[in-house]
């Protein structure tokens, strides 16, 4: 396994980790936007498998054009290509479009009936303890990562600031049992996104990366699919003429690109965290601006999304040796 620094530059402990926490926060807004988009889309199929099909398979449609037409796209393949060869990648670190393809599959199944707020909680209530163990485990490119005492208070923090935000519904005994499948979601996000950074360091190229990850995520959908279909037949919706239902595909193709790329400066966790609360603020202005009969949007949700902010705050710059491990990896350090 490749050892790591423990010296961090300024300008990667500071000035990368900043950008790298607005830009993660700023992709967490638009996860939030592509749970509507995918959940109203399994509504209108009556089918969140086949929603979750057809939002992976245009994003994979759209990387099987963009990257053999750009040189970086190009060497990406070639490089990722001679990193299984060697064994410095290995096969499984490439599944992490399985773990996407789930989360998809969660919004078109749940959203409907629970709403983006609950959903959310659901996958922060997953996401949060699951990148503090793979940080801790060095599965991500940046290595081993230490649980410091303000890496798990924003963790914490976060899981408090989102029951807080969508309290009232977690008497709900349905919604609970139904935010089981969200909450096995974001406990593979974490792992997504480590073996997703691996992939990106092994190829030199975010878009091939993303374009692995939507590689695997639509074969195991397309499997799931052709499973249900065998056992309870086609989907008895058809497919909806609104052109914005069709846009999860691509938001997901810049999300998972943005997290390939940032997960090395910031490590999981704090990519996560930052992420979160990007979601949580879009989940707030999406039930605000559009609210569904599943949403209920009011004083505890800005609360919980604002405290929400503070714990991704407390996570990033509350200790200076989080974001140690990125000096060696930033001299050009690979996975193991």
């Amino acid at each position: 396994m490749t050892t790591t620094g423990t010296a961090t530059p300024p300008t990667l402990s500071t000035g990368r980790r900043i950008a790298g926490v607005g830009l993660a926060t700023a992709s967490g807004v638009m996860v939030a936007l592509q749970s509507r988009i995918n959940g109203e889309l399994g509504v209108r199929l009556a089918d969140g498998i086949a929603a979750a099909v057809v939002s992976f398979g245009l994003g994979l449609l759209i990387l099987l054009v963009l990257v053999p037409a750009t040189r970086g796209g190009r060497r990406g393949l070639v490089a990722l290509r001679r990193a299984l060869r060697a064994g410095t990648l290995r096969p499984w670190q490439c599944l992490g479009g399985v773990c996407g393809a789930f989360l998809v599959a969660t919004q078109g199944l749940t959203i409907g009936a629970l709403g983006v707020a609950v959903f959310t909680v659901a996958v922060v209530a997953g996401q949060s303890g699951s990148s503090l163990l793979v940080d801790r485990a060095g599965i991500g490119p940046t290595g081993r990562q230490p649980v410091t005492p303000n890496r798990l208070v924003g963790a914490l923090l976060t899981v408090v600031a989102v029951v807080l935000a969508v309290g009232d519904r977690l008497g709900d005994p349905g919604a609970l049992a139904l935010a089981l499948l969200p909450l096995a979601a974001g406990v593979g996000i974490a792992w997504q996104q480590a073996v997703n950074g691996r992939v990106r360091a092994a190829a030199g190229s975010a878009v091939t990366a993303t374009l692995v990850n939507f590689a695997v995520g639509t074969v195991a959908l397309l499997a799931t699919f052709a499973v249900e279909v065998a056992v309870r037949g086609r989907p008895a919706g058809g497919l909806p003429g609104e052109p914005w239902l069709y846009l999860g595909g691509p938001i997901g193709i810049v999300f998972i690109a943005l997290a390939a790329a940032l997960v090395r400066f910031t490590g999981v966790l704090l990519l996560g965290l930052a992420t979160i609360a990007g979601q949580i603020v879009g989940a707030v202005l999406l039930d605000v601006a559009l609210p569904t009969e599943a949403s209920h949007p009011g004083v505890r949700t800005v609360l919980g999304a604002g405290l929400t902010l503070v714990a991704v705050l407390v996570a990033a710059f509350g200790g200076g040796k989080a974001g140690a491990p990125l000096n060696a990896f930033g001299r050009g350090g690979g996975p193991a």
